[in-house]
């Protein structure tokens, strides 16, 4: 499987807090102990660099249930989406999958209550194991077969996410119904121009494109809308098994084959030019790893959805990296109005121009 004999040592761990994003500890720690009493002590704090939208902190006490370890997430400090950074949504979302969908963490609580650290927040269960960014961790080295086994268990999981039964979970009403693929096109069309600047494109040409070619619904099932390798966590003691998943602000009741356009947008494989490279935050450029066609063609063999993908693919191809543009305008947008002072958005706006040639590139593609 790999070269590696003991992956102890290479679990995710959290780094120092931000300046300007500390906690109010001693609130969160009367507020946590409120419901799991048997918390002995001060937690110790670190803070999650991945992610570049809500903030996610590991509270850490020396003991107590569930192993006294747990995960805080809160919005960020400045103006947000209408919508976006939903902590009570998330949490339900998750709190309602996780019987019938078993990698969702155990939920803890809901703090509602913005006094206690400024912002509504809740704490979940930490699930111990190897999240896989940008490069794998250090000291972890699989072998082709092992990391192409790890890919199509990651791809497994969103299938079995897409079959999961809506009426067993409760969350009928999480979405609006059928016309899900419309509503995207017009809702990410209209944040885009809300969120721009002077330093990126008018996406003009992408937005009218998409709207145009927009198809029906194939399914109105749950999604988890923002699917990476970077929101999976994975078993130390065999890394191709998927024991979490992560992130689930975004969630809804929508068509699958748009969930998987938004996965294939951070699809980055070893082909790639330097610039698509620069842009990598998943290790799907390793020996073993499918091709984003490979990804495709195996998920609709395992899912059953029907499509021709040399002649439909691309309107989610294009849809999903259109999207991954307005997610990161609106990130971008905070740190040039300065809401943020995290340094990691400083170059967003070089994503965003790069992400629109890369949508007209696939529309001319699919023009010839």
């Amino acid at each position: 499987m790999s070269d590696n004999t003991n992956n102890k040592g290479i679990e995710d761990q959290g780094g120092r807090v931000r300046a300007g994003e500390e906690l109010n500890v001693a609130g969160v720690d009367a507020w946590l102990k409120g419901h799991v009493p048997s918390l002995q002590g001060q937690p110790e704090i670190t803070q999650f660099s991945g992610g570049a939208s809500n903030w996610t902190y590991r509270l850490k006490y020396a003991s107590g249930e569930h192993g006294g370890d747990f995960i805080l997430r809160r919005p960020p400090a400045g103006t947000k989406a209408k919508g976006a950074h939903d902590m009570g949504r998330e949490y339900r979302v998750q709190k309602a999958l996780k019987p019938v969908y078993p990698v969702v963490p155990t939920m803890i609580g809901l703090c509602e209550d913005e006094a206690v650290t400024g912002s509504e927040f809740y704490v979940m269960e930490r699930i111990a194991g190897i999240i896989p960014r940008k490069n794998m961790p250090r000291g972890l080295s699989l072998d082709q077969r092992t990391t192409r086994q790890l890919c199509t268990n990651v791809l497994d999981k969103l299938v079995e996410l897409h079959q999961v039964d809506v009426q067993a979970t409760g969350l009928d009403s999480l979405g609006k119904g059928s016309g899900y693929c419309k509503r995207q096109i017009e809702g990410w069309s209209d944040r885009y121009t809300k969120a721009k600047t002077w330093n990126v494109p008018s996406y003009s040409y992408v937005m009218a494109w998409l709207k145009e070619r927009t198809p029906q619904d194939v399914a109105n099932v749950v999604i988890h809308n923002d699917w990476r390798f970077d929101n999976v966590i994975l078993a130390e003691q065999d890394p191709t098994k998927v024991i979490g998943v992560l992130d689930w602000e975004m969630a809804t009741l929508g068509d699958p084959l748009m969930d998987l356009g938004n996965a294939l947008a951070y699809w980055i494989q070893a082909d790639d030019n330097k610039l698509m490279m620069a842009t990598r935050r998943q290790p799907t450029h390793l020996p073993g790893m499918l091709t984003r066609e490979e990804a495709v063609d195996y998920y609709l063999d395992k899912s059953g959805y029907k499509l021709d993908r040399q002649r439909d693919w691309v309107f989610y191809e294009v849809y999903g990296l259109f999207r991954l543009a307005v997610i990161a305008q609106q990130i971008y947008y905070r740190y040039h109005h300065k809401q943020t002072r995290n340094p990691a958005f400083k170059n967003f706006w070089i994503i965003v121009n790069y992400l629109d040639w890369r949508c007209k590139g696939l529309i001319k593609q699919a023009r010839r």
